[in-house]
């Protein structure tokens, strides 16, 4: 598959982009209460975003971990598979690729409802929602959606609906160093993309163990930056998934993913 225009940046130079994006994102707590969006059941979207949205993705539920989630997403047969990134009238589209660190934890969540069922969850990074909505899936009592795009918040929304679904509140800023929320579960996957950012995890989830004993679940392929950070030696690995070839070939070739417990050693201790 060849990867033309801005999909090539995406997959190619995610890795800063997107950690730049969430460190851009950090302040103290009336700063991050500024940059809040929240969305809940029954909120409109822009209909002009959303009529963006429907053109220029596709709804699929091929290709990856989990046939039984449909999700719009962008494929070789939409228009900004191939146009110049500076086209796009948003920011960048993370959210339209389904990460194969998300796959792995929608995956699992599907196949074991009982690690979700009646607890509320947190999806750190949501993207395009999948991990949320396996989550409603699978019997969760609460569940909150965040990433810091708008649009990935509006894009959610809409695969909600595609999955017949009321929409779960979905929050729109960086809460990495906010309070410890009173989550029971906090799943996130692909979020280690450089050094800093995963201190900035690190500390956060170690936190929301320490004061809420929260259970933390993260889906990864195994990149460079995840298992060389110190953050490795203190998860366990809960099962492993070969990715399905499309997923190899829009992920330069990762072969599988992996879902891991958060289990710090420390998590007594002052963060």
């Amino acid at each position: 598959m060849a990867f033309r225009g801005w999909k090539r940046l995406l997959l190619v130079g995610r890795q800063n982009s997107f950690a730049k994006a969430w460190r851009s994102r950090r302040g103290g707590p009336s700063l991050r209460w500024k940059r809040c969006c929240h969305w809940s059941a029954g909120k409109s979207l822009d209909p002009e975003v959303r009529a963006f949205l429907e053109e220029n993705t596709e709804v699929t539920s091929s290709g990856h971990l989990t046939p039984e989630i449909r999700l719009r997403l962008l494929t070789p047969r939409c228009r900004f598979w191939r146009e110049k990134p500076d086209l796009w009238p948003y920011g960048d589209p993370f959210w339209a690729i389904y990460w194969p660190g998300g796959q792995a934890l929608s995956r699992y969540i599907l196949d074991n409802p009982r690690v979700v069922k009646g607890r509320s969850v947190l999806d750190l990074g949501s993207g395009c929602g999948a991990t949320a909505i396996a989550a409603v899936m699978s019997g969760a009592s609460q569940v909150l959606a965040n990433d810091i795009d708008p649009i990935a918040g509006m894009a959610m929304i809409l695969n909600c609906e595609l999955n017949h679904l009321n929409p779960f509140p979905i929050t729109i800023k960086n809460i990495i160093n906010s309070e410890a929320g009173n989550w029971d579960l906090i799943v996130l996957g692909d979020m280690f993309y450089d050094e800093q950012l995963a201190d900035g995890l690190h500390h956060w989830l170690r936190k929301c163990i320490r004061i809420q004993q929260t259970e933390v679940l993260i889906g990864d392929p195994g990149r460079h930056q995840f298992l060389s950070h110190s953050i490795r030696s203190q998860l366990h690995k809960v099962i492993e998934y070969s990715l399905p070839e499309y997923t190899r070939q829009e992920n330069n070739g990762l072969t599988s993913s992996i879902v891991w417990s958060y289990q710090p050693s420390n998590s007594l201790e002052n963060c």
